[in-house]
């Protein structure tokens, strides 16, 4: 399996990423600047986290311009597997790749610690290597991970069960709307998600409960 990681201006846990597909997956991996308008050669992207362009205007508002992102869309529309990672997840909303909005936390703080999420669902090319109702342990680094969007789109992620991460045991760090920490899009085949799984995958790390995600991206 081939992974792009792309890299915007302001990018800071790229490195994170290609290290986790490089020396714990064994799987190809290259760097994808900015500019890059093909990806076809990859069968997974990520959008990692960090402060695309500073975030000056909106996290993730100005990266959603960059030229990759129209190759990310034509990728994803094509089946391709998209994960975004906290500033990846406001990239691709910004994007319209998939709905709601990342705002300010509730207690306008940066939060840096780790939390506890529930697995909603264990069909997506994500989340296979878990179970329905599992809780896994993850860091967040963010200053804007408030996931809010109107009450239609509220019903209809709800209903059609695209949330696939939600926060756990009362570790909701940033008001998020109903908890949501991670969703997909209708295909199932896009995923953003405020937490660093790419931070919890080795024993270095302390735990890995994270590795299952990536594994389960192997086995899809």
């Amino acid at each position: 399996m081939r992974f792009g990681v792309v890299v915007f201006p302001g990018s800071n846990c790229e490195m994170d990423c290609h290290h986790v597909i490089d020396k714990v997956l064994r799987e190809d991996v290259d760097y994808v600047w900015h500019q890059q308008t093909d990806v076809s050669a990859y069968d997974c992207l990520v959008l990692p986290g960090g402060f695309s362009y500073g975030d000056y205007l909106r996290c993730g508002a100005i990266a959603r311009f960059s030229p990759v992102m129209e190759a990310v869309a034509d990728f994803a529309a094509e089946g391709g597997l998209v994960i975004g990672i906290c500033n990846g997840f406001q990239i691709l909303c910004e994007a319209g790749l998939l709905p709601g909005v990342l705002m300010r936390n509730a207690r306008l703080k940066f939060i840096c610690k780790d939390v506890h999420l529930r697995v909603e669902r264990s069909d997506t090319p994500f989340t296979r290597g878990y179970n329905a109702g599992q809780v896994i342990r993850v860091p967040v680094a963010h200053g804007e991970g408030n996931y809010i969007c109107d009450a239609e789109t509220l019903k209809r992620l709800e209903g059609e069960n695209r949330v696939v991460f939600r926060y756990a045991d009362n570790t909701n760090p940033n008001g998020a709307m109903n908890d949501i920490a991670g969703i997909v899009n209708e295909q199932g085949t896009v995923i953003g998600m405020m937490p660093h799984p790419e931070n919890m995958i080795e024993p270095l790390h302390g735990r890995t409960d994270c590795r299952p995600l990536f594994e389960s991206l192997l086995a899809a």
